[in-house]
């Protein structure tokens, strides 16, 4: 019966990750068009008319010949910046840490009926970069945090979300772009094996769910530009990934006309930089081809790789006109309200303190209760923290249709319930005590934030400068639970805080991790204070008690990213390092046991040999080894487990002690169970090998650990590769 279980799930598996999209089909086309258009028009498809000169933040000039519409390019990666009537989807790490495929995919196929409602044409997300390995830095939120694997599913579940519906995604910020510090002029040192084995691998993911492109970073990679890299662009991404899209530069991170394009580039955004000084292609590109410092070819692999991506999203079709006033919004926000909820993490529950049972009076305070007082979109980009936080700030934010706030939120609730609210929506300590005086327990709000460095919020220019609560959130929690002996702290945070001087109050009895909830920020919150939804969040990246035990933090000169392989919780194992809570903890109300594992396959070892597919070697994507254990779900409640497989390799390969490489959400009523099952393909026990340059599984006992997070491991098989 087992043997038959394991068969239907590979059976059910490939079929899942069987893509219709056809590139084969859009380069019959794109070749047949391509044949018809003069140099001048495959130069207009390859630049950018230039900053404010189109309806979007990028566009290229129509081209009337082939029905080529001027292309619209449109931030960001949760939503579209500048519109007026969009939903403002989570961002990246708060969905990332529902470790939930299925809320992810469906938040990209949400996304991407909102743009193209609005006649969008490509949109510029998701981000797998910065991958996150700076717990400081102030884009980390916009992807999906430190982690490869759990960065790679992501990635890929996002993308077929958002071309499911017809629109181009474009997998951002290719590559090593790891903080704002310096980050147009810092080059990133790294050696090959670490960035094949972490921060290529997302990517690899992108480039197999047929992502349509890609934008290369602002940084440097071994003292060459991204965008003009041709080991970056050329070698590891168009051969050895096998990407058929088209890359573009991200904004003004152009400099040369010749070696961009020879190293890879396709596409030049917005055209300009943003005072119209420095112009490489357009007339630049035209004059190196006439006199021979480029081949003619050359300019059309450019060409024919962009329309290729237009076609094989259909948008030669009817596609909607451009209008970014559009309302778009539909019953989306079901997606927000629920990766709001779902991305929440229990941290810590002492006696039970949560869900709230209709307590008599509740205290709250802080000023991250209330909405900001100037206006939830009063602030360009979202720069500042003012009020309740539900994104971090720059190019990646949308604006709020609207803004549940936690004070209005848990007023509303406590109504039904008869509860009486205190409120201080202050961060002052003076004002704590009245506040919280007779309340049967007392929330506090604290907060941490960042984004992108063209914009400094409280002397923090983009990068945090320190990985403490704001606003004196310390001091705030310490008053108030010196004035009351039931104290929930709630943090609304970009990323990872230290914690310890909170933890260090014995009347913290629960710290509830609500990350960035975006516009359902109050409403989210409420679903799990209250018991309505039982939290199922996991972290998607580490707590330390101390900072310095990362490792790592915003490089002033050039980054030579001496930690390697070991980031996060593979820095923590590998060291010794007991964190305060480990990458993938996350509490529940209920309890779940795990039992009966099950290791089925035979891998060999060796190098990968398979012909290139989107994505590299096509034997490095097939399922080799199938993991199954058994949920229980213990309680008297109903909830969800994210129960996750980790991987040992052998000693021999000189890897960080267990890595992920699997893991599954399952619901389950009280008293009932459920088997898991971890497909592990090829890809997912390689290593690379520097010195035969391939992916390679290497000999010895690989060990498979199943748990509730990184730390907390239930069960362990193991395998010979022979």
């Amino acid at each position: 019966m087992r043997s038959w279980i394991l068969s239907a799930i590979v059976a059910a598996s490939s079929a899942a990750a069987d893509n219709t999209l056809d590139w084969g089909v859009a380069y019959g086309k794109a070749h047949s068009a391509l044949s018809t258009l003069t140099q001048d028009e495959k130069v207009a498809i390859v630049t950018g008319v230039g900053w404010n000169k189109g309806p979007c933040v990028g566009n290229t000039a129509a081209v009337s010949s082939i029905k080529y519409p001027q292309l619209c390019l449109q931030d960001g990666p949760l939503g579209a910046r500048y519109a007026t009537s969009v939903n403002a989807f989570v961002p990246g790490i708060q969905v990332a840490a529902t470790w939930d495929r299925a809320l992810l995919r469906q938040r990209g196929q949400f996304m991407g009926e909102e743009f193209k409602g609005l006649g969008i044409h490509v949109l510029l997300g998701p981000v797998s970069g910065p991958f996150g390995k700076v717990p400081h830095g102030g884009r980390n939120w916009e992807g999906f945090g430190p982690d490869p694997y759990l960065q790679g599913i992501a990635m890929a579940e996002t993308i077929e979300g958002i071309q499911s519906t017809g629109v181009q995604a474009n997998a951002k910020h290719y590559i090593l772009n790891e903080q704002e510090l310096n980050r147009e002029t810092i080059s990133s040192n790294v050696d090959d094996r670490t960035m094949h084995e972490l921060y290529l691998w997302p990517f690899a993911d992108s480039v197999h769910a047929n992502v349509a492109s890609v934008m290369c970073s602002y940084n440097k990679i071994n003292s060459t530009w991204v965008c003009e890299n041709d080991n970056a662009l050329n070698k590891l991404l168009k051969k050895e990934l096998g990407f058929q899209g088209y890359v573009m530069t991200d904004w003004n991170a152009q400099h040369s006309t010749v070696a961009s394009a020879v190293s890879g580039l396709d596409m030049t955004m917005p055209g300009s930089d943003f005072d119209g000084g420095s112009i490489y292609w357009g007339s630049k590109l035209t004059a190196a081809l006439n006199a021979g410092q480029l081949v003619k070819d050359r300019l059309d692999d450019m060409v024919r790789r962009i329309l290729a991506a237009w076609y094989l999203l259909g948008q030669d079709g009817e596609y909607p006109a451009i209008n970014l006033k559009a309302n778009v919004q539909g019953n989306h926000k079901t997606n927000v309200r629920a990766t709001a909820r779902d991305g929440i993490v229990l941290l810590k529950n002492e006696g039970n303190i949560l869900p709230l049972k209709k307590p008599t009076k509740l205290g709250l305070v802080g000023s991250a209760a209330v909405v900001n007082p100037q206006g939830m979109n009063s602030c360009t980009d979202q720069g500042c923290n003012t009020g309740a936080l539900g994104m971090g700030w720059g190019s990646g934010t949308a604006s709020y249709p609207y803004f549940s706030a936690p004070a209005d939120a848990i007023k509303t609730r406590a109504q039904t319930d008869g509860t009486q609210i205190s409120l201080s929506a202050s961060d002052s300590t003076s004002s704590v005590s009245s506040a919280v005086s007779g309340a049967d327990a007392a929330i506090v709000f604290v907060t941490s934030d960042s984004g992108e460095g063209y914009i400094t919020v409280e002397n923090n220019v983009g990068d945090r400068n320190n990985l403490d609560p704001w606003h004196n959130g310390n001091d705030l929690v310490k008053a108030v639970a010196a004035a009351s002996d039931n104290v929930i702290v709630v943090v609304h945070s970009v990323g990872p805080v230290i914690l310890e001087t909170i933890l260090a109050q014995p009347n913290v009895k629960a710290i509830v991790w609500a990350g960035l909830p975006s516009q359902e920020n109050g409403n989210a919150l409420v679903d799990v204070l209250y018991g309505d939804t039982n939290p199922n969040g996991k972290l998607p990246y580490t707590i330390a008690k101390s900072a310095n035990d990362y490792g790592t933090s915003p490089s002033k000169t050039d980054d030579n990213f001496k930690e390697g392989l070991y980031v996060d919780y593979r820095k923590f194992d590998h060291d010794g390092i007991e964190p305060r809570y480990e990458f993938g903890y996350g509490l529940s109300y209920t309890n779940f046991t795990y039992s009966d594992i099950f290791v089925d396959g035979r891998p060999v070892s060796g190098p990968a040999t398979g012909e290139i597919i989107s994505g590299g070697p096509a034997d490095l994507w097939e399922t080799i080894i199938t993991v199954t254990a058994t949920i229980k779900n213990t309680g008297g409640v109903k909830g969800a487990e994210v129960a996750q497989l980790y991987v040992g390799y052998p000693e021999s390969a000189s890897t960080p002690p267990k890595q992920l490489r699997g893991f599954e959400k399952l619901v389950l009523d009280a008293d009932a169970s459920d088997i898991v099952a971890f497909n592990i393909k090829r890809r997912d026990i390689s290593v690379w090998d520097t010195a035969s340059q391939a992916w390679t599984v290497p000999k010895g006992t690989f060990t498979f650990f199943v748990g509730s997070s990184s730390r907390d491991i239930r069960l362990n098989g193991t395998l010979e590769a022979v």
